[in-house]
């Protein structure tokens, strides 16, 4: 369900900048870094093309699996490539709408959601004559597969939305969000499917989990209904398979789900939390600061786990998301819509990590 952040992307990416320069000048290091961007080093384009979003590192840290809709794709289908773009090749059925990519330990195999077993055609989009929304289709079901996309086959199969599963560093277990027993909830599991345990049970959705790389801790956000009447609209969007995403919290939690703590405390929508290699600090994106509540843009931002230290790592007005370390911190992979060569186009990014 990560896809239902990347539905920010297309409800939010307005049209982009320059489109006139060539790809090779796109592709050019240190041209697309913005002003308070110092952290960022050697910044080059990945993907050209369509919305691409949720690239996330192999084991071994040479390929990126993403999400991508472009060309025939009318709805999001998973490609993996080399880190430097080359070589990338779908690795979903092409059929249905797929979200949420991650390689298994090894890199032999992968895991992602997908609905494809219900239809081979793209679900219908969020109704927005109900809000801003997002689409938390039933139909997602989690998928294992070769690498190259071959055999795949359900993982855990149960009724309502299963999506948003990444793997722990530690390559012993794997996480995931659940409609399985009503409510959208966390859970983690053991990488061939056994141990399965519920992680969190309050009210509200709690998902896009990653875990610390030592293994020890998961990152996640969430929104809990507060009032009778937020409840009842959470619920009545839910059965509808909507949520409201406006205002997204940051947590950490211990990985057997204990000792939960609220990370940000804004009223901004935050999303796509990743520990940095040090276990310290979490970068994510947000939309903290923005003016523009129709429109607003999206940043990544970095704070320490205690809440301390917020600091602000692009600079960009319009949309930045997605964010994941290498495991020696010195490389960053993120989604962006700067530099777009066609409107609502965004790419995928990587760049050196200045401390």
């Amino acid at each position: 369900m990560k896809n239902l952040i990347f539905i920010i992307v297309s409800a939010f990416l307005i049209f982009g900048c320059n489109g006139e320069k060539s790809k090779t000048d796109m592709a050019a290091a240190d041209t697309m870094i913005f002003k308070g961007e110092k952290h960022l080093k050697n910044l080059k384009m990945l993907t050209f093309e369509g919305e691409n979003a949720e690239a996330y590192f192999s084991f071994n840290q040479q390929k990126l699996i993403f999400q991508s809709t472009h060309g025939k794709y009318k709805c999001d289908q998973i490609f993996s490539m080399n880190i430097d773009g080359t070589d990338a090749k779908m690795v979903s059925t092409g059929l249905g709408r797929t979200t949420c990519s991650y390689f298994l330990p090894g890199d032999k195999k992968i895991i992602y959601a997908s609905t494809h077993a219900n239809s081979d055609s793209c679900p219908p989009p969020a109704d927005f004559s109900q809000g801003y929304v997002w689409k938390v289709y039933s139909s997602y079901e989690l998928y294992k597969a070769n690498a190259d996309g071959s055999e795949p086959e359900v993982f855990l199969p149960a009724d309502g939305y299963d999506a948003e599963a990444t793997v722990s560093p530690t390559g012993d277990r794997i996480v995931f969000t659940s409609q399985r027993d009503g409510d959208l909830d966390i859970y983690s599991c053991k990488i061939d499917g056994s141990d399965l345990k519920r992680l969190t049970n309050e009210l509200g959705y709690d998902g896009g989990p990653f875990y610390s790389w030592d293994g020890s801790k998961i990152v996640y956000r969430s929104f809990h209904p507060k009032t009778e009447e937020e409840k009842q609209r959470y619920k009545d969007l839910l059965a509808d398979e909507m949520i409201v995403p406006s205002t997204f919290q940051i947590y950490v939690m211990d990985a057997d789900g204990s000792n939960k703590k609220q990370i940000t405390d804004n009223n901004y929508a935050n999303f796509a939390p990743f520990f940095h290699p040090d276990d310290k600090r979490i970068i994510f994106c947000s939309s903290l600061n923005s003016t523009n509540p129709r429109q607003p843009d999206f940043n990544l931002w970095m704070i320490n786990e205690d809440g301390s230290g917020l600091e602000q790592i692009t600079f960009f007005d319009q949309f930045d998301g997605f964010p994941m370390f290498t495991k020696d911190g010195s490389k960053l992979v993120f989604a962006s819509n700067r530099f777009n060569r066609n409107p609502r186009d965004t790419n995928v990014f990587i760049a050196d990590w200045v401390n």
